[in-house]
């Protein structure tokens, strides 16, 4: 009978591959991740059975990484208002802690690499939304949580295009002074965007 792949090396060869996904990006060969981690291409699939199965494993491995570290930066803290929790989020996802994930996740909206993780859009955006309600929740702000994210996302692909760091920052503070002063969610956006001429 062969041997029956080790978890703990498993475990420890894709902690070694998301270290150097992270900082180089998700190689299309195996030969890189195979010099990273000390052990060879043959090795990399006895253990995860193919290349595509290895790197799904390590983009999954890394965002469980991302969502524990910013996870945290979005949990509400007692005694300090969450616009500014969100203010040291945001420095910290667009700071050298962060960009390695959006880089990396950068390259998922590329054809190629999208196949890996299809429904990774949609799981990028939802699994934020949670943390973001029960923080927004701290200054009775939960309905806020779509139109934060959606700030975030956008402010993210504007860095992400222009690299324009301080109009990026400028803009999320400006967007952060607003938040508790924008209008509750209690009238219909439809109706409050009907025009004036169209009022009966």
């Amino acid at each position: 009978m062969g041997r029956r792949p080790q978890p703990c090396i498993k475990d420890r060869l894709l902690d070694a591959c998301a270290d150097y996904a992270l900082a180089h990006g998700l190689p299309d060969r195996l030969e890189p991740l195979a010099t990273a981690t000390g052990t060879s291409s043959r090795m990399l699939i006895y253990h995860f059975g193919t290349r595509d199965a290895l790197l799904r494993a390590v983009l999954r491995h890394a965002r469980q990484r991302q969502l524990d570290t910013f996870g945290d930066l979005l949990r509400a803290r007692p005694g300090e208002p969450y616009t500014a929790t969100l203010d040291r989020a945001w420095t910290s996802i667009t700071g050298v802690d962060g960009r390695p994930y959006l880089q990396m996740f950068g390259q998922l909206r590329e054809s190629a690499a999208q196949q890996l993780w299809p429904d990774f859009r949609r799981t990028a955006t939802t699994d934020w939304l949670g943390p973001l309600e029960d923080g927004l929740r701290s200054i009775g702000r939960p309905e806020l949580a779509t139109l934060v994210l959606a700030v975030i996302r956008g402010l993210l692909m504007d860095l992400d295009a222009t690299g324009d760091t301080a109009r990026t920052d400028r803009a999320f503070h400006d967007f952060l002074a607003s938040v508790e002063h924008l209008p509750s969610g209690g009238r219909s956006p439809r109706r409050a965007l009907r025009s004036p001429h169209r009022e009966s």
